[in-house]
Formats: C-alpha cells, sequence, structure tokens
C-alpha cells in the first residue's frame, strides 16, 4: 500500500489496510509483525510535525505524536493491536494466514480508524498535541495497565486525557454509541483450589470429598449476586471450568475451578471479590477443607468515562453531521482501557460494524463502511475539542 503524504488515507486504502491487518493477526505482546507494518505505514506520512518511539520497555507498543501549533494539552487516542487465539471461519479471501489466530475481537477495525485520523493531523497540524498509542496485549496480559506500570507516558509522552473505540456488532455501521458513567464492566479472574482427602468410592466416611465441597461452593457464590449486590448495580460471577477426580469410583480429593467476575463500578467488583472469599473461608470449615482463592489474575477495571469529557463528546456527536448516535447501556464485557481511564481523564465509545456475528466469533465480518465513518465523526470531534 502506498500513500502521497499530501493527502489523508482515502477509504479505498483504509480498507486495504484494513485486510493487510486481519491476514496478520499476532497474540499478546508477540505483535512484531503487525508493529512493522503500523511504522511503514505511519513513516510514509508527512513527518514534519510527527515525532514515533517504541518504548524499550514495550517493544511492541507505538507510540506517536503530532505536535500542536499551539498546544494548551496532550490529546490521547489509544488503538489497540492484538488478535485472539480463534481459527477463522469466515470464508474471507483475506483470512488470517496465521493458524489459530485471528482478529476476531475487531482490533483490525481500530487500528485502520486510528491510521486515518492520524493521517489526517499528519497533514492539518492540530492546535493541541495529539498522542497516538498503539496499545498491545488487550485481549490478555493487561497491556493498558503494563504500559502505565511501566512508566510508558512520562514528559511529553503524557496525555491529559485519553479516548478510544470498540467496534459494536449490534449497532449501524458508523453508528457512535456512548453513556454517561460505565461502558464497560470490569473483570476479576478468579481462580479457586480445594484440597481435602481422595479414597475408595465404596468408603466415603474416610475420604473428604472436594466434588462435593466445590459443587457447594458454587452454589453458594450464586447468592452472592442474587442477595450481597444492590439489584439496581448488578454484577456476575461465572465459574466456566471445574476439574477433580480421575476416574468414577475414587473419591476426588482436590478440585480446581476457575471463572470470571463482572461489576459496573471496581467498588462493586471489590465487594464480590471479599464476599467470594468469605464463602470459601465457610466452604473450608465446614467440609475440613483447605481452600485457596486467587483473584485478579488477568481483571480488567470497569470502563468509567469521565462526567465532563463524555458530556462534552456526547453533545458534539449528537449534533454533528452525518453521524449517528446512540446512547447505550453498560456492557459486561471487559475491556482493559478502564485502567487507562482510572488514571487520565477521558471516554471509550462503541463504534457500529453491523453483523450477525458478536465479538470473538469466529464468523466476525465488520462491515468496512464503519471505518470511514468513524475517522470521519472522530476527526470532527477532535478538531472541536481542541477549539475548547
Amino acid at each position: 500500500m502506498e500513500n502521497k503524504s499530501q493527502a489523508p488515507l482515502t477509504e479505498s486504502q483504509l480498507i486495504q489496510i484494513y485486510q493487510d491487518l486481519h491476514q496478520i493477526p499476532e497474540l499478546a505482546m508477540q505483535e512484531v509483525q503487525t508493529h512493522a507494518y503500523l511504522e511503514k505505514i505511519i513513516r510514509q506520512f508527512d513527518q514534519t510535525n510527527l515525532e514515533i518511539t517504541t518504548p524499550a520497555q514495550m517493544p511492541t507498543a507505538l507510540l506517536v505524536l503530532v505536535h500542536g501549533s499551539a498546544p494548551k494539552r496532550t490529546v490521547g487516542y489509544r488503538t489497540d493491536i492484538d488478535g485472539l487465539p480463534v481459527k477463522e471461519e469466515t470464508g474471507l479471501p483475506f483470512a488470517s494466514t496465521h493458524p489459530n489466530v485471528m482478529h476476531a475481537c475487531g482490533h483490525d477495525i481500530h487500528m485502520s480508524v486510528a491510521l486515518g485520523i492520524l493521517s489526517y493531523f499528519a497533514i492539518h497540524q492540530p492546535k493541541d498535541n495529539l498522542l497516538f498509542f498503539f496499545q498491545p496485549a488487550e485481549e490478555s496480559l493487561n497491556g493498558g495497565k503494563t504500559a502505565y506500570e511501566k512508566n510508558v507516558f512520562t514528559g511529553k509522552w503524557r496525555p491529559d486525557e485519553f479516548y478510544g473505540l470498540h467496534d459494536n456488532p449490534d449497532l449501524p455501521v458508523g453508528a457512535i454509541g456512548c453513556r454517561m458513567g460505565t461502558l464497560f464492566a470490569g473483570t476479576t479472574e478468579v481462580d479457586v483450589d480445594f484440597y481435602g482427602k481422595g479414597g475408595h468410592a465404596a468408603f466415603p466416611q474416610d475420604a473428604n470429598d472436594m466434588v462435593v465441597a466445590a459443587s457447594q461452593f458454587i452454589n453458594q457464590v450464586q447468592t452472592i449476586v442474587s442477595r450481597s449486590v444492590d439489584p439496581i448495580e448488578g454484577g456476575v460471577i461465572t465459574f466456566g471450568k471445574f476439574e477433580a477426580g480421575t476416574i468414577r469410583n475414587v473419591i476426588a480429593g482436590r478440585a480446581h475451578l476457575e471463572g470470571t467476575i463482572r461489576g459496573l463500578t471496581q467498588t462493586m467488583i471489590e465487594h464480590i471479590d471479599q464476599r467470594i472469599k468469605e464463602v470459601a473461608n465457610g466452604i473450608a470449615q465446614s467440609y475440613r477443607a483447605t481452600v485457596e482463592v486467587k483473584l485478579n489474575q488477568g481483571g480488567y477495571w470497569p470502563v468509567e468515562n469521565n462526567s465532563a469529557l463524555t458530556k462534552n463528546f456526547i453533545s458534539y456527536m449528537k449534533q454533528a453531521e452525518n453521524v449517528q448516535f446512540v446512547e447505550t447501556q453498560p456492557a459486561m464485557t471487559g475491556e482493559d482501557f478502564g485502567y487507562l481511564l482510572a488514571k487520565f481523564p477521558g471516554t471509550m465509545f462503541w463504534l457500529g460494524v453491523e453483523d450477525d456475528s458478536q465479538l470473538h466469533s469466529a464468523t466476525l465480518k465488520p462491515n468496512l463502511k464503519a471505518i470511514q465513518l468513524g475517522v470521519s465523526a472522530i476527526t470532527g470531534f477532535l478538531l472541536d475539542r481542541m477549539n475548547k
């Protein structure tokens, strides 16, 4: 793909970029080919006001600073770049060339939109500084949190506010969706191990059955959401993995559970975490077992939009020409941008891609008209923001 630096990327060029990126998905912290492709495209832009760096502490990340003409602030824009361990089943001519890895969450859409916006401001110098963060490891390994904790955002590379989008197959193509408050739930990954005493199935009195103990634990934790959580706020506890035993006639002395906790505020997640521990302690006493609970392995903070900035964002999108705005409800899916929004004021929003398949599906095929529509809407918002 070639681009003449005196013009922003065209819709056909953006679609070609999307197709190129779709073919090379890479897992968290392994986005070497993706990083190289992104940098190649960006270096084709006019470099007069651009500064590009790859942080040594996060070698697949990419930061691009667009120097403003009269900066009052640095406005950050984040896009995620990793794929998922999913075998693609779209049948597209530009399907993933990497076995069992796919951009099943639409990060290829996210990157294409970001490049379109960046290509505009590389030519039309903004008033404020613009910081583009191409972030690895959103799907796992907490890439946003990792970047913050490794001091990626220091000095001129530190934004005063942060924005980012996520594609949404349930919204009309090109529609912008947002809401005040929480957009995405926070998550905690939870592992629970039960230790008792194995034995012969015919002599239960001589053993301590951890299948029974773990089953009772699963039943008990269901009452946390129904009886310990404000029903207006809501929460989710799901244990999707249960491992115990080796054969039908041996009582299992160990059991292992893996699950996820979802809540709309970090306070609610921490409350559920504490109740999980309390229920586990009760099971341990009731069944004379040892129960170990491990929390926060890969957990994400809720995406809580800043009140003032989000009010301004929604106000712009509602009045902008050629933008269809949709006020959305909170989603129980997780997004690691939540951690960055806990450190920097900002807003996350949806971009409609109108597809029958859902995110993380092997058959996800976003409507590619959303790319240019997203570029236009967000570029317009950033221009408006820099005039305030």
